[in-house]
């Protein structure tokens, strides 16, 4: 079919209305009558200045799907575009389709108004209530790491990505702009970006905006983009090249899929900022400045003339016309496609309607096996990257690794058995591991990592992230954004799940003695407990079978956000694999093969696979020479199970909690990051008061693992003495313990400063058992 221009600018000047009634309105709707004060909302909240750009770039989006019947996905980036990705949804009905109480007519068009940044309406940018948004527009910079992560295994998708040009200032987004050269064509669905450029942000000028033709052609170009401009102010003569345009660029997408040939297509479109609204505002021009970015035209409910002046704006798109009776005319409609094709209807955009579990393979085939506790060193994410390399062979079209330049640091090679690295151009004899098929995609920005994989899970697929445990912290915000989507996606009751985001975090504190202090940071666990346990979880298996099991439950698992922390340096090895499974399920345990007093004088407790190294060595000191100590061991791997239930529905009972910790029994708890998140999990637990709690003090350098571990107080020395202090033990026993922890902490200080390297005896300790 073909659609009528004069019905794309329809549907446009409808979208205006729309947008710009959203921020005013409370009642009269369709202005029948004059505005009075009781129409007008008291606070106009809401952004105006990015809405007519969107809306212009969905009427063509729209035309193009209707025309070549082509799925396609829209991605909102400039910030608060909400106003205009509502209306579209509105218009193509999937709004009241979810939304039946904002129907399409007088009444449904007046709660679409009043419900727009309202107490108990919606927010101002494309969050998850909207229909057909993947995309949290409150925060800006993803939108096109987002949409190509959604296009990638998706060949018939095409992916149309606003980018507003204060958006394009950030670095996540001008990072993404190398996106395309991970995309397969002919594999791989397409990104048409469309940069904004209507010259600000919200007070002063965009960096793009003011930059001329000739270098904005230059500069895309030089990132391997083919540059389409459209500029102009006039809308017919707009519509016309913007048509134009968009078919010329998905002719070239269409050439490139068959071919593998040729430069990306995008359009760089040039409006004035606040397009068709107030032109001049008390003298001061208004169209085209930073002044239209928010609400162009403040009115006083009770001041009559900017009433009229408002009245005559929102008149001007005709809306009687456009929507009478409060439902799109057939004109407005017929520039709309239908079903799953219209961009607020499409699967793509509520990822898990498309979502299909993954294929895994058994971990039993993987798993270290244990014959004796301590007596079989592996490398845990060596283990884990054999079992991720059949979970790759098994889902070659919806399992995607992730990650920094790290993929075989973190010991994950084993993947490269199956696929490579993804190449970003051509690949040199001299490069290994590479391919232009590669399903492991690395680069060296977090944020691409992270917005390619949060993109990819939205539209229903599965992946993982590893990256350097220190240098997650780039992507917090990020993190925050797409937990806040999860949390806002279960709350409208209609989106379906989608799998976990999970991370996985190596080459961590404990184990960063070589890098030194930059290196060393276990704080993004204390980032992400904060956001709640219903959508977060935090595993810290102690050994290689616990990562698996850790894994299975991390893959199989939906709307969650999962972070791992796990060692790649080989390791004792503590449980069977059925062990940590069970283990797993309760969250802690009692290792009653460590120590198990029924009447315990002091528990030792660990999370983290280095701090249970030294806690269980700490139990072994204590045994030689304080063996009538009566003592228990906890062993934590999923840090959220400490919470009661009160806080966490999956938190441990207070029984099952009391009886592995105690009540009023000094418990020394070894932990991987910061000493205060288990204070802060545990705080409502009946034995809190006795928690002492050892862990990362933010001392660091580089060193020996065992003197890293000696500078923050989770060595086995600092254990035991806690322990003993703590149990008010006294006589021969102790003293020869504390008198063997000086001699062997002196021994250990000159070894390490002499020759680089860890006291052999401590280097080498072995668990002896009971």
């Amino acid at each position: 079919m073909t659609v009528d221009l004069a019905a794309v600018d329809a549907w446009w000047r409808a979208a205006n209305y729309l947008s710009a009634a959203q921020l005013y309105l409370l009642d009269n709707p369709l202005l029948e009558r004059p505005l009075a004060a009781e129409d007008i909302k008291p606070r106009q909240l809401g952004h105006w200045g990015t809405s007519p750009g969107l809306t212009f770039m969905m009427a063509h989006t729209n035309r193009a799907i209707a025309e070549r019947r082509r799925p396609m996905l829209f991605v909102a980036g400039p910030g608060h575009g909400g106003p205009a990705v509502i209306a579209n949804s509105w218009l193509d009905g999937s709004y009241s389709e979810r939304h039946p109480d904002v129907d399409r007519s007088r009444a449904g068009l007046r709660e679409l108004f009043r419900q727009f940044s309202f107490p108990g309406g919606v927010p101002s940018h494309a969050a998850a209530p909207i229909p057909g948004s993947i995309h949290e527009g409150g925060e800006l910079g993803y939108s096109l790491a987002h949409a190509t992560g959604a296009a990638f295994d998706n060949p018939d998708l095409t992916v149309v990505c606003a980018v507003g040009d204060g958006e394009a200032e950030t670095g996540a987004l001008a990072t993404s702009w190398h996106s395309h050269r991970f995309l397969r064509p002919g594999r791989d669905g397409a990104v048409l970006p469309i940069l904004h450029l209507n010259g600000y942000r919200i007070a002063a000028p965009t960096i793009l905006g003011r930059m001329e033709r000739d270098e904005i052609e230059a500069l895309f170009r030089g990132y391997g983009w083919e540059p389409y401009l459209v500029e102009g102010d006039d809308p017919r003569t707009m519509h016309r090249e913007m048509a134009a345009t968009m078919d010329a660029c998905l002719d070239a997408q269409d050439r490139i899929a068959r071919t593998g040939e040729g430069r990306p297509p995008m359009i760089v479109l040039r409006t004035p900022k606040g397009w068709t609204g107030p032109k001049e505002v008390d003298g001061e021009p208004v169209e085209g400045t930073a002044r239209a970015h928010q609400v162009p035209l403040k009115v006083a409910p009770d001041d009559a003339e900017r009433r009229r002046q408002l009245e005559d704006w929102l008149k001007s798109y005709d809306p009687l016309d456009l929507l009478p009776d409060g439902s799109p005319s057939k004109q407005v409609m017929s520039a709309v496609p239908d079903g799953d094709l219209r961009l607020g209807a499409t699967p793509h955009a509520d990822g898990g309607r498309l979502s299909r579990p993954l294929d895994l393979p058994g971990t039993e085939g993987h798993a270290v096996p244990i014959e004796t506790r301590g007596g079989a060193t592996a490398s845990a994410t060596g283990v884990l990257g054999a079992w991720l390399a059949e979970v790759m062979r098994r889902n070659p079209e919806t399992f995607r690794l992730f990650g920094p330049d790290e993929t075989k640091s973190n010991k994950l090679d084993a993947v490269f058995d199956v696929t490579e690295r993804k190449a970003p151009g051509p690949v040199a004899e001299t490069d290994t591991d590479l391919a232009p098929d590669g399903r492991v995609l690395e680069v060296l920005s977090e944020h691409l990592c992270e917005g390619w994989l949060e993109g990819y899970l939205l539209t229903g697929r599965h992946g993982l992230f590893n990256s350097y445990e220190a240098f997650i912290h780039i992507i917090d915000s990020m993190a925050n954004q797409h937990i806040k989507w999860m949390r806002e996606a279960r709350d409208t009751g209609w989106r379906s799940s989608i799998p976990a985001l999970n991370w996985l975090l190596s080459s961590h504190v404990w184990r960063q003695d070589h890098n030194g202090f930059t290196h060393q940071d276990p704080g993004f666990l204390d980032h992400l407990a904060t956001k709640g346990a219903d959508l977060v979880r935090l595993y810290l298996p102690p050994d290689a079978n616990s990562l698996l099991a850790v894994a299975e439950t991390a893959l199989t698992s939906r709307d969650r956000a999962n972070c791992i922390v796990a060692g790649k340096q080989p390791e004792p090895q503590w449980l069977s694999l059925e062990e940590a499974r069970e283990h797993l399920d309760r969250g802690f345990g009692v290792w009653d093969w460590a120590a198990d007093d029924a009447d315990p004088e002091i528990i030792i407790a660990s999370a983290g696979d280095v701090p249970t190294l030294e806690a269980l060595a700490a139990v072994d000191l204590i045994r030689e020479d304080v063996p009538e100590l009566r003592l228990r061991f906890v062993n934590v791997v999923d840090l959220m199970a400490l919470q009661p239930p009160g806080l966490n529905a999956d938190g441990a009972s207070d029984e099952a909690f009391d009886a592995a910790f105690g009540t009023r029994t000094p418990v020394i708890f070894n932990f991987h990051g910061y000493p205060g998140l288990i204070h802060e999990l545990a705080y409502r637990r009946a034995g809190h008061a006795q928690l002492h709690v050892h862990g990362y003090r933010e001392k660091g350098t580089t060193t020996t693992p065992f003197n890293m571990a000696e500078m923050n107080g989770i060595d086995r020395f600092s254990v035991a003495l806690d322990a003993i202090e703590r149990s008010g033990r006294s006589g021969p026993g102790v003293d020869r313990l504390r008198q063997r922890v000086d001699d062997l902490r002196q021994r250990q200080h000159d070894w390490s400063h002499r020759t680089g390297e860890d006291l052999p005896e401590i280097r080498d300790w072995a668990w002896r058992g009971r």
